[in-house]
């Protein structure tokens, strides 16, 4: 989506307050299917391609966003969490040693989180963190036929 960000971005002081946080269940969805059981080859082209492609969010991730295993992986679920996507689907990379690498390979990107919005690599946390502070994220998750739960903040700030 917007390549030239995905170099040289520092990650602030609101990606370290999102660490902080604790994670809970957003969802059965987000919390089930901790890696890619059963499909043989899992960190194979095909594999990934199938589960990049399984649900409009999908999210590579340490740990699951019950208990995420990284700062970075909590600071993914953190931010899905303020925008109010709770179905999307997690897949624990840590279970399966196959994925881990074969994610990173199939997108190009060395570093875990990996986020997919509609089959489409956006990046890991610097990159959603930067889409969530310059407003793309509510843009990019309109697109998927989601409304960000921060306009709905907004709509009630404005009221008061």
């Amino acid at each position: 989506m917007r390549a030239a960000v995905r170099t040289g971005w520092r990650i602030g002081a609101a990606a370290a307050a999102l660490r902080g946080r604790a994670g809970r269940p957003l969802s059965q969805a987000a919390g089930e299917g901790g890696g890619a059981e059963g499909s043989g080859g899992s960190g194979s082209r095909e594999a990934v391609e199938r589960l990049v492609r399984e649900h409009p969010v999908v999210v590579f991730m340490k740990g699951s966003p019950a208990q995420p295993l990284c700062g970075f992986s909590n600071a993914v679920v953190q931010i899905l969490r303020l925008h109010g996507v709770e179905d999307y689907r997690a897949h624990d990379v840590l279970q399966d040693p196959d994925l881990r690498q074969g994610i990173k390979n199939y997108s190009n990107w060395p570093t875990i989180p990996q986020v997919y919005l509609n089959g489409e690599f956006v990046g890991g946390c610097d990159i959603l963190l930067q889409m969530h502070q310059n407003g793309d994220l509510v843009e990019e998750l309109k697109k998927l036929g989601i409304r960000s739960a921060l306009l709905d903040a907004e709509k009630d700030e404005e009221k008061k």
